[in-house]
């Protein structure tokens, strides 16, 4: 007996039922009244996907603007390399490297002239300082590499390939991005 007395229903609940049956035709309740349980209809699961969505476009954002990998290599470099001064070459080796005539002077103010190797290549940097622009590296390759034309901003500086007056490709880091636009009028090929 005790065990039916625990299944009876309570005032509440007969009224309630009385209440229901009053305001609704007999059968199954309303579709309204039911909870929609798909995975989807949940705030938080599409919270998260939207959030997934956002940080993977942000991802691909972020890798399309990184540089080439020589570029990438020779900010790093430069990064390095950024206090050491002096002349460790001669100017005509470096002004034919970065197709300059070499009966001419480095262009701006030099601060470093050298040889180096980035990524197994022989490169000459130059890091030279122009009075209405700024500091500037330059990178010319011994030999020519499969670097296109760009520019860009990544490692706190800013950067830019352009074709040297003998085709090989130039890579200019800077600070400032002005100093890129005054390094490439002395050291691009300009458009004929």
């Amino acid at each position: 007996m005790a065990h039916d007395q625990d299944h009876r229903d309570s005032e509440f609940d007969l009224r309630a039922r009385a209440e229901l049956s009053l305001a609704y035709e007999p059968g199954q309740p309303p579709a309204d009244l039911l909870r929609d349980t798909s995975l989807l209809s949940r705030g938080n699961v599409r919270r998260g996907i939207g959030a997934l969505l956002l940080l993977g476009i942000g991802a691909g954002v972020v890798l399309e603007m990184r540089p080439p990998e020589l570029v990438r290599e020779a900010i790093e470099h430069e990064y390095y390399e950024s206090t050491l001064r002096g002349s460790f070459m001669e100017a005509r080796p470096l002004l034919k490297q970065l197709g300059l005539d070499q009966n001419k002077a480095v262009p701006g103010s030099p601060q470093l002239m050298r040889p180096c190797d980035i990524d197994g290549h022989l490169v000459y940097h130059l890091t030279t300082f122009f009075e209405k622009g700024g500091m500037v590296t330059v990178f010319a390759f011994d030999r020519k590499v499969a670097l296109s034309e760009g520019s860009g901003w990544w490692g706190n500086v800013h950067w830019q390939v352009v074709t040297s007056h003998e085709g090989k490709p130039l890579v200019m880091v800077a600070k400032q991005k002005k100093a890129l636009a005054v390094a490439k009028a002395s050291f691009a090929k300009l458009p004929a």
